[in-house]
């Protein structure tokens, strides 16, 4: 898993005007913060902030962060995690953007979706399958963050379950103080139980 070169700059001031005007060429405010990081305000171009997720495969995007000064010079760099982008509601403009200073030798939490993988035998019998928890935490390192947690589906029958401590990943852990339920197979509706039962006493007469 390669980091994705992003240069940010210094961002000297602050306020709803100055991010208004960041946005009006193309940049959104940002910061930069950490365990042992204090807090930098920066701005980066929005355009880099979407190429870094069009390029991504996965659902956390590692980033090799330069930041610069005014005069363009590099005062650090650093990876780090885009950990939150927010978006406007209607217009789906990017607002604002934080980045999560990591060290690659140390393990970090993070949330990857939840994949289904395989046919259940339920679904043959009018089952509906249902992921009730679509992302799960983990604890693995920066660079072996997981697409996604594929997890086989295919011996689910009505009423069967996957709790997280079924789950099992190689080299990454799913830390959860109680065995919740991940994905589950429910009964069909009623209709449908009820259409089966009428097609059956039919083929009996």
């Amino acid at each position: 898993m390669e980091l994705f070169e992003l240069k940010a700059n210094i961002r000297e001031n602050t306020g709803k005007g100055v991010a208004r005007k960041l946005r009006m060429n193309e940049c959104i405010p940002a910061v930069l913060y950490g365990p042992k990081t204090e807090p930098v305000s920066l701005s980066v171009a929005s355009k880099m902030i979407e190429t870094a997720f069009k390029q991504n495969d996965r659902s956390q995007v590692l980033v090799n962060l330069t930041v610069v000064d005014g005069q363009g010079t590099q005062v650090r760099q650093c990876p780090a995690i885009i950990k939150e982008v927010q978006v406007a509601p209607l217009s789906r403009q990017m607002l604002h953007t934080d980045f999560l200073e990591i060290d690659l030798t140390k393990k970090v939490r993070v949330m990857v979706p939840v994949e289904p993988v395989g046919k259940a035998k339920g679904v043959e019998l009018g089952g509906m399958l249902q992921v009730i928890r679509r992302e799960l935490e983990v604890l693995c390192m920066p660079l072996e963050i997981p697409e996604s947690i594929q997890v086989d589906v295919s011996e689910l029958n009505v009423g069967d379950s996957i709790h997280v401590e079924e789950i099992t990943v190689d080299g990454i852990e799913i830390p959860a103080e109680v065995n919740f339920t991940v994905i589950t197979l429910v009964a069909p509706k009623s209709g449908t139980v009820e259409s089966e039962e009428g097609e059956e006493a039919e083929a009996a007469e």
